[in-house]
């Protein structure tokens, strides 16, 4: 009789749970966010944004990992391994798409491995030259460019967003230049100040201390307007219709994870990217929120991986 009351007892309990139940436990221990790249870039950044906020409000820390090399793929690859429970996620940014036809034999699936949680930001490159390159506008420096034939442009590395900035504005204009890739971004910058290479398309948080200082000329954004936190610049798209390049960054996590656990990041990175502090520390690197649903990023994502493919053939670029 005992054991009938104790049974109808735990019958009755959880009858009464309320649905949300589960949704509401995630999570129980902390959460590892995956940065495929290393300390200190923008990806970090964001991701450090994301975890510092989340750490503060729910009751288990979320903890980045950066995990760089291979273009992103390492890191990536961890990820995609991960068991599907919301306890291992990724900072996803462009690279995502441009390595699924940049780089051969990926270990996973660049869609089908992977959970498409939220779009949150986005990030224009700039161009700038050094100052010693006699051009002061985007028309200027297009017909420079189809005059001389020794300008080279650097990049922190093949199929990176710089890298593929310059070649979408090559395929636009009928630029000229030649590419001289660089292993990270920071000697890249190091390079072109010091007029070892004449020109880049930087990420504008890290080109925009160079540009307030002077030892930059920066010619135009990527992005289809201009840039709020730098209205004196103009946007490429103003001389070439239709330029728009972004890089951009999501929360990614492997295939197969509960709804549950993909309603509720989702929307904790509304919340978090609704703040005034983010708001305006997004604005001081000339970066915009744009949290999107899941079903909304996914379909970015494949429209993306369509438009890198064709800017890889086109360029060339291939990593094995």
């Amino acid at each position: 009789m005992n054991r009938r009351l104790f049974l109808a007892a735990a019958l009755l309990s959880s009858l009464a749970t309320p649905a949300g139940a589960q949704q509401n436990e995630y999570p129980t221990r902390p959460v590892r966010l995956i940065v495929p790249a290393a300390a200190g870039g923008a990806t970090d950044l964001v991701a450090r944004l994301i975890a510092q906020h989340l750490s503060q409000s729910w009751p288990h820390p979320m903890v980045v990992e950066n995990r760089p090399g291979g273009g992103g793929v390492i890191g990536t690859q961890v990820v995609a391994r991960a068991p599907a429970d919301g306890y291992t996620l990724l900072m996803g940014a462009i690279n995502h798409t441009i390595n699924a036809s940049l780089v051969k034999n990926l270990p996973y699936d660049t869609v089908g491995d992977f959970t498409f949680i939220a779009g949150v930001v986005s990030i224009p490159n700039v161009l700038v030259v050094n100052p010693k390159v006699p051009v002061h506008s985007v028309t200027e420096f297009i017909r420079y460019s189809q005059t001389h034939d020794d300008l080279t442009f650097a990049s922190s590395g093949n199929g990176t967003s710089q890298h593929l900035s310059a070649e979408t504005f090559r395929m636009a204009t009928g630029a000229k230049y030649q590419h001289v890739p660089y292993k990270g971004s920071a000697p890249a910058v190091t390079d072109l100040l010091g007029g070892h290479v004449d020109l880049m398309f930087d990420n504008l948080p890290s080109a925009a201390p160079n540009i307030r200082a002077g030892k930059l000329r920066a010619l135009g954004v990527t992005s289809a307007q201009r840039n709020p936190a730098f209205p004196d610049i103009p946007a490429i798209a103003e001389t070439v219709p239709g330029f728009d390049v972004k890089s951009w960054f999501g929360l990614m996590g492997p295939a197969g994870l509960p709804r549950e656990v993909i309603d509720k990041l989702h929307v904790e990175m509304v919340r978090v990217f609704a703040q005034n502090d983010v708001q305006q520390w997004l604005d001081k690197m000339g970066a915009q929120a744009q949290v999107t649903d899941p079903a909304a990023f996914d379909a970015y994502v494949h429209q993306e991986i369509k438009r890198w493919a064709e800017v890889v053939k086109a360029s060339g670029a291939t990593v094995q």
